[in-house]
């Protein structure tokens, strides 16, 4: 390809809620730092209901064989690639940057470096849509101390506009994370892009939807049924005492630390404050604390550091009014819209940054941040795999 053409990627992202695969074909040409970008097509596909099941369940700690896990990659894959052909069914891409689905996250502690297993079998990927395909994009900078986690900062960096203060950019997928976008001028526009995972935005919420509709339901639809609840405000504010929202970052989290043991200790605290008040837990409550609690920490951590101006919203939490509604009233002073507002769909945000990290990986340019990761250095990421002719 001559310098400075075009080049037409594919980024493939499934997150912890493990509901699909957002796929977006996108455009990218240079400078590198800063491209000129278009978003072409964008398209979500729901995983099936048996394979979430094993998905959220591996990612719980459910034992599972050699076997077993084999077969889950493959299927991850196989689903990833259909995802792809959908998005792009002329196979136009040249290249596949392709996050995978993470089933376990260790965040670095003390003198123990990080690692996190994200299911992908890539060089089976790269074959079926034949074209090569970038992925374990978390690798290189967990080995150079990094969380690994939260990437997309480094994105949205080079792809959203700065503006005359801070820019803070929250993505609400089954983790909360956020982007802290320095001015465009004066004396903090030097200062470096910050980023690191809140704690949990839908993790809970949906595992205590699928509990209390015994499997029917694996969401709260606009937040509908979470808002006929009362937020127990008193153990939201003893929650947020907890040791992870007293860290600062970097730092980064998932199922690991917001699943379903966490659930089910949460829901325990509200069925004994029901009790002392003489009634049993209502669902709606539970799903109304639980969603405030998914705001509180966030605005929790927006009260450290520097005060942006306003606050984007992304990922699939931004269709959750009662979230959006808490998230207004415990971040009084900010200026809260969709990143839609800035002409990017709420969805296709990560999915266009994971098409990024892999058009940099083709270039060798790197596409961590320390001030994000906490890695040692930049790092080009992921490893590519060609299809075999």
């Amino acid at each position: 390809m001559a310098p400075g053409q075009p080049s037409l990627v594919l980024g493939l992202m499934s997150g912890t809620s493990a509901d699909g695969v957002d796929a977006v074909l996108a455009s990218f040409q240079p400078p590198l730092r800063r491209p000129r970008w278009r978003l072409l097509h964008h398209c979500f596909c729901p995983y099936p209901r048996d394979l979430r099941d094993r998905l959220i369940a591996a990612g719980q700690g459910q034992p599972l064989t050699a076997a077993s896990l084999l077969d889950l990659a493959e299927a991850v894959s196989e689903t990833q690639a259909d995802c792809a052909r959908r998005c792009d069914p002329e196979g136009r891409a040249e290249l596949v940057g392709c996050h995978g689905q993470t089933i376990w996250h260790r965040a670095p502690m003390g003198d123990r470096r990080g690692s996190s297993w994200q299911l992908l079998q890539g060089p089976l990927l790269a074959q079926l849509l034949e074209r090569p395909v970038v992925f374990d994009l978390r690798a290189h900078d967990l080995a150079l101390g990094g969380h690994g986690a939260p990437l997309v900062p480094a994105a949205d960096a080079a792809l959203l506009p700065s503006i005359g203060g801070w820019r803070a950019v929250l993505n609400l997928g089954g983790i909360a994370n956020l982007t802290l976008l320095p001015p465009a001028g004066g004396p903090e526009r030097q200062q470096p892009v910050r980023g690191w995972d809140c704690g949990p935005a839908n993790t809970l919420i949906d595992l205590a939807v699928s509990r209390f509709s015994q499997g029917t339901l694996s969401y709260d639809e606009n937040g509908a049924w979470a808002s006929r609840g009362v937020v127990q405000e008193e153990l939201i504010q003893s929650w947020l005492q907890e040791s992870y929202f007293q860290l600062p970052p970097p730092k980064s989290t998932g199922r690991e630390d917001f699943g379903l043991p966490d659930l089910e200790r949460r829901l325990l605290a509200l069925e004994n404050q029901a009790a002392e008040a003489g009634a049993p837990l209502k669902p709606e409550d539970a799903l109304a604390t639980l969603t405030a609690f998914s705001a509180a920490v966030v605005a929790a951590d927006l009260r450290h550091g520097p005060r942006p101006l306003e606050l984007v919203v992304a990922g699939g939490g931004a269709r959750n009014r009662m979230l959006i509604e808490q998230l207004r009233r415990r971040c009084r002073g900010l200026w809260l819209r969709p990143l839609s507002d800035l002409g990017l769909d709420e969805a296709a945000r990560e999915a266009l940054g994971f098409a990024l990290l892999a058009w940099w990986h083709r270039h060798g340019h790197a596409g961590s941040l320390p001030s994000v990761t906490g890695a040692r250095r930049a790092a080009v990421l992921g490893v590519r795999a060609d299809p075999t002719p």
